[in-house]
């Protein structure tokens, strides 16, 4: 077993309750880490027998640009789309940052994490 993890995936995008966020926007942070079964890929050295972490990083990218108002949903829908799109993933868990978050003072980020252990 084996853990393929992408980190630092920046997005701008139009997530929060307030009106404002849903129109002028801000920057976020995702980290992924999916659990799944390297052995035939650390053997054959073929894409094909992993998950291409590329087309994940569509999949997320695509995902961000759906405003939502909690975060809580974005790494819900996230965690499914990557399920479903890869079902060699095991388990997989997902983090994501909103940068200087409108909270009324000076904050460098909020974050969500989910887990798909409670989700598959």
């Amino acid at each position: 077993m084996g853990q393929i993890s992408i980190e630092g995936m920046e997005f701008f995008a139009y997530h929060g309750c307030f009106k404002e966020e849903q129109i002028i926007g801000t920057r976020f942070i995702v980290d992924l880490f999916m659990e799944t079964d390297t052995q035939e890929a650390e053997v054959t050295d073929n894409l094909a027998k992993t998950v291409n972490y590329q087309a994940v990083y569509g999949f997320v990218a695509k995902e961000m640009a759906v405003k939502s108002h909690l975060l809580e949903n974005v790494a819900s829908r996230i965690l499914k789309r990557i399920a479903r799109e890869f079902p060699q993933i095991t388990a997989s868990r997902i983090k994501i940052s909103k940068m200087n978050p409108p909270v009324g003072g000076k904050v460098e980020k909020v974050s969500i994490e989910l887990n798909s252990h409670s989700r598959l």
